[in-house]
């Protein structure tokens, strides 16, 4: 009765929730595109009167050289900027704190983020900082929590997956806990996103995995939502079709540039679709993946991602069945659980085509508990999910991805 009366208030929380968010102010990111876009980032910073920028990388990046563009074209420019180069996988608390100091410190007037989804989420949670410096990290997460206007963002994604340069979302990890959380809020909303396919090329064939499947995702976790806007249907449609038709090619030809921009586009449509509609378990499950045994967020959705849409069933069969033909997946004369376990089956063939595990080996069966409590505290009543999931759910889901003896 009373998980039940319980399931009950969820459902209205997000009715009057998501129904309250048509209402709000959407702000769409300003796209740079094409080969050799990065070189127009500098026109669009200094249009918004813009002379001192926080340029925030990391280490591993710095050392491909692919920043060095971005720096000399700052310089020629005349755009002054201070370099943080330190952000980590799955960045933490003290990290975004170091970059907001270092934002203050140089008297910066706005962020530039170059990298993957970590550079981009600790721009944007030090942004998230700078705005409330009197609000910790901590208490700005979950939903629309800042409620001030960051300094201008600027992002330059070099992996196609996270979304983050068009997305609500910063994703942190507090180290003393292990707790990996996400601040949401349309402050977040980048001002520039710059989609250069130059910057991803030669990137290695398992983080152009994890980063691909990341997106794939959020594109069908967005789609199987409950009341999805028009928008987030169309533009998870449009990224599954690119993912679909590119991801692999990407995998097996760092140089492919067609393939590559076209991925880019993808993670840029499937961030644009999640933002808009929710998403479901997957990413809070992966989230404490991340968080507690340091897996990388991408490849955990992915690993995560068949066993959730199988453990949903029926609910989500008509939503997936038209996900398999926009996959260009053979579904005629094909129920729509046939067409569902198909498009299942699909997410299963690219992950073993490109060397993405099933199971994860590392969980350990004590921080079971602590991975349902986690990853329901973030999904309800939040997430508009097909299927309101408890604990026992959650805990079944974690059991499937450990092998099994």
């Amino acid at each position: 009765m009373m998980w039940s009366l319980k399931k009950a208030w969820y459902r209205i929380f997000q009715f009057f929730f998501y129904a309250a968010c048509y209402l709000l102010i959407w702000r769409k990111p300003e796209m740079i595109t094409g080969a050799g876009s990065l070189e127009r980032l500098p026109d669009a910073v200094t249009s918004r009167g813009l002379t001192r920028v926080l340029v925030v990388t990391d280490k591993g990046l710095m050392s491909t050289g692919i920043p060095d563009r971005l720096l000399l074209a700052l310089d020629k420019a005349k755009i002054a900027y201070a370099l943080f180069d330190s952000v980590e996988a799955n960045p933490s608390i003290d990290t975004v704190e170091s970059a907001r100091e270092m934002y203050v410190a140089n008297r910066c007037q706005g962020v530039i983020a170059i990298g993957g989804g970590s550079s981009m989420d600790t721009a944007k949670a030090a942004g998230t900082r700078i705005a409330r410096p009197k609000k910790s990290i901590q208490k700005m997460g979950g939903f629309l929590k800042v409620g001030r206007k960051l300094p201008p963002l600027f992002m330059v994604p070099t992996t196609a997956g996270t979304g983050s340069e068009t997305t609500i979302v910063a994703v942190v990890t507090d180290r003393k806990t292990h707790h990996k959380f996400a601040i949401s809020d349309l402050h977040l909303i980048p001002q520039v996103a710059v989609l250069d396919p130059e910057l991803t090329i030669g990137l290695p064939p398992s983080i152009t995995a994890a980063t691909g499947m990341d997106a794939m995702t959020h594109a069908v976790e967005s789609y199987i939502c409950r009341g999805v806007p028009r928008s987030s249907v169309r533009h998870a449609e449009d990224a599954i079709a690119l993912i679909v038709k590119n991801i692999e090619k990407a995998y097996t030809d760092g140089s492919n540039l067609e393939a590559r921009e076209n991925m880019l586009t993808a993670a840029f449509y499937a961030g644009a679709a999640f933002t808009r509609a929710g998403l479901n378990y997957i990413h809070p499950i992966a989230h404490t993946m991340s968080g507690l045994y340091n897996e990388p967020h991408g490849r955990a959705n992915a690993v995560i991602m068949p066993y959730v849409l199988e453990y949903f069933g029926p609910c989500v069969h008509r939503k997936l069945a038209r996900l398999a033909v926009v996959a260009g997946i053979e579904t005629a004369g094909k129920s729509d659980a046939d067409a569902a376990a198909a498009f299942i089956g699909e997410i299963r063939r690219l992950n073993r085509a490109m060397n993405i595990p099933e199971t994860f080996d590392f969980i350990k069966a004590e921080d079971i508990p602590k991975i349902c409590e986690w990853a329901l505290h973030e999904a309800n009543p939040f997430y508009p999910v097909p299927r309101i999931f408890d604990k026992d759910d959650i805990k079944a889901i974690v059991r499937m991805i450990m092998p099994h003896a």
